[in-house]
């Protein structure tokens, strides 16, 4: 190698080194974003900003020990979620709120979204259908055995919250064709139907993407993520009594619950 090649071998080094090292900075920066993010979200559901109106980014950045510029990548990713908005001459405000849904009690959605408001269902098909392979199996009826199917959507104060999907083994499911399914949560017409409480669920909770129906259902953007809650619930006896499969706008519900390690 020539003299004269190795200043300009050291320049493309240090021009490296530059490029890796924002890179670095910028990774950095948006994992402090992220992060910061998920702290601000928790202050916004708990309802910590009661005027709607988050604090100044100096003041987040003063608070959280964090550079501006990461306040204000935080602040993107929750304009993105639709939580908050910027408004000129105000700041950032809250748009958005997400309502709570327990995990560790056996709850209706009215039961559990009392206080927020009141909980109405459109009844979109109800109706006798044979049960599918998986949903006889869980139910503990014969294969191909007609089951009540319903399908509802549930609204909150008149915003779209979730679309329900509910297996009844028929002999209960008969009488709740002529129940008050727009008004009144199926727990409770199972419980006064069979003459016995409820008894325990077993649950699945997942992210699933939205389908081209179920996006206009909820009037969400297609392929917008969901909360899937797959729920059988048994009377307390043990039989199993409603399987559903319930599509959660993500953007209109938080889970949460009680853990106790023993």
């Amino acid at each position: 190698m020539s003299p004269t090649d190795r200043p300009r071998d050291h320049a493309g080094q240090g021009a490296a080194t530059t490029v890796a090292a924002h890179r670095t900075r910028r990774r950095l920066r948006a994992d402090r974003a992220r992060q910061l993010a998920d702290l601000l979200r928790r202050q916004l559901l708990t309802g910590a900003y009661q005027d709607g109106t988050l604090p100044h980014e100096s003041t987040l950045a003063t608070d959280y020990r964090a550079t501006r510029n990461t306040v204000r990548q935080a602040l993107d990713l929750l304009r993105a979620e639709g939580l908050v908005d910027r408004l000129p001459g105000v700041g950032t405000v809250v748009v958005a709120r997400k309502y709570p849904h327990g995990l560790d009690r056996l709850m209706g959605l009215a039961e559990t979204l009392r206080e927020h408001g009141r909980v109405t269902n459109e009844v979109r098909t109800m109706g006798p259908s044979p049960a599918p392979a998986p949903v006889a199996e869980r139910l503990h009826v014969a294969a191909g055995a007609d089951v009540l199917c319903i399908e509802r959507l549930r609204r909150l104060n008149g915003l779209p919250l979730s679309l329900d999907l509910t297996y009844i083994p028929l002999d209960i499911g008969t009488a709740l064709l002529d129940a008050d399914l727009e008004n009144t949560d199926v727990f409770r017409l199972l419980e006064t139907i069979t003459g016995r409480p409820l008894g325990h669920a077993e649950i699945t909770l997942e992210a699933v993407n939205s389908d081209a129906h179920s996006a206009a259902v909820l009037e969400a953007p297609r392929g917008a993520s969901v909360l899937m809650l797959e729920r059988l619930t048994h009377l307390d006896d043990g039989r199993p009594v409603d399987l559903e499969f319930i599509r959660f706008r993500g953007d209109r519900i938080t889970m949460s619950g009680l853990l106790h390690r023993s």
